[in-house]
């Protein structure tokens, strides 16, 4: 698996990805400067959290017209995968690479603690490492992590199984009390159409060695790594 992690002013999970990959698959991804033009030849792209250019303007929206974004887009456009993580999640929506926008956190509160989620789908590249129904938890770190999408999107995601992920209740319920940022139907991560993109708010990779208190997170990883070997 070759990958390459872009990296933004301001972006601060560039390694913990590093390392999430590296423990997946025993692989060392190449770092890409948002300035670059271009991509290594690479499998996979990932757009790691952090707060691109200060989260000035809005969230991803900087980082989404920087330059090394239009060879993101062509490298997902070609088929390649492309993960984006919290503020990468956001970017990617700016681009238009994945459907629906990041607004405000419902409380108008930065939520930093672990989340429940259950696993909508375990058939894809992201995900195969998992059982459909299974609850995990990760680390989540945000305050624009609310997904909005209209509801002929909403709907056209849940009927083309784009949903791979939802926030549950401590007892894996999917419900609101779960929901711990007011996302539309509990949505916490989410693929595009062909479905070698995908964005998610929560931080697996935070949660991939014992020393993190849980390993959760590492499914995300080998499922990419078993794709892409």
């Amino acid at each position: 698996m070759r990958a390459a992690v872009i990296v933004f002013p301001g972006t601060n999970r560039e390694k913990d990805i590093a390392e999430a990959l590296h423990r997946a698959s025993d692989h060392q991804p190449a770092f890409v400067w948002h300035r670059e033009t271009e991509l290594p030849d690479v499998d996979l792209v990932v757009v790691p959290g952090g707060f691109s250019y200060g989260d000035y303007l809005r969230c991803g929206a900087m980082a989404g017209n920087s330059p090394i974004m239009r060879a993101v887009k062509d490298k997902a456009d070609a088929g390649v995968r492309v993960l984006g993580v919290c503020n990468g999640f956001q970017i990617l929506t700016e681009t238009g690479l994945l459907p629906g926008a990041l607004m405000h956190n419902a409380q108008l509160k930065f939520i930093c603690k672990t989340a429940a989620l259950r696993v909508e789908t375990a058939d894809s590249d992201f995900t195969r490492a998992y059982d459909a129904g299974q609850i995990v938890r990760v680390p989540v770190a945000h305050n624009e992590g609310n997904y909005f999408a209209s509801p002929d999107e909403l709907d056209r995601l849940e009927g083309e199984g784009r949903v791979v992920f939802r926030y549950a209740d401590e007892d894996g319920a999917v419900n609101d009390a779960g929901n711990i940022n007011g996302s539309q139907r509990n949505i916490a991560g989410i693929l595009s159409d062909r479905g070698n993109v995908m964005g998610m708010m929560p931080h697996p990779e935070n949660a991939t060695d014992p020393a993190q208190g849980d390993t959760d997170g590492l499914g995300l990883f080998k499922s990419l790594a078993e794709t892409l070997q």
